[in-house]
């Protein structure tokens, strides 16, 4: 898999995607910037810890952006870097997917 230290791009993409949340993250912030408690309502059954780690995680990874926001009271919003938003074909594809082969009346059985 790996040529003088390269590693293969889906095997480092993956790295970054493949994390349980992950890819419902990134789609929700395909639609634009969600404050914390926007994207923890939307993710039915996350937890606040885990949700914090992979916004950290992508952070981190250059994928998010994290940004307080002044006021009374102060929050902190997430968005997509330009690195992000390379995913957003990705995000996409796999609607795209589910839509045309994982509806109900396709699935075997």
């Amino acid at each position: 898999m790996a040529v003088e230290g390269v590693r293969c791009p889906v095997a480092r993409t993956a790295e970054i995607v493949g994390g349980k949340w992950t890819l419902l993250i990134l789609r929700d912030l395909c639609a634009g910037e969600r404050r914390f408690s926007e994207l923890q309502r939307s993710l039915d059954g996350i937890s606040p810890k885990t949700l914090a780690e992979r916004l950290r995680f992508l952070e981190r990874n250059g994928v998010v952006r994290r940004a307080a926001r002044g006021g009374v009271p102060g929050h902190v919003a997430y968005s997509l870097t330009p690195l992000g938003e390379g995913l957003q074909p990705v995000i996409e594809s796999l609607r795209n997917y589910g839509e045309h082969w994982l509806r109900e009346a396709k699935r075997p059985s």
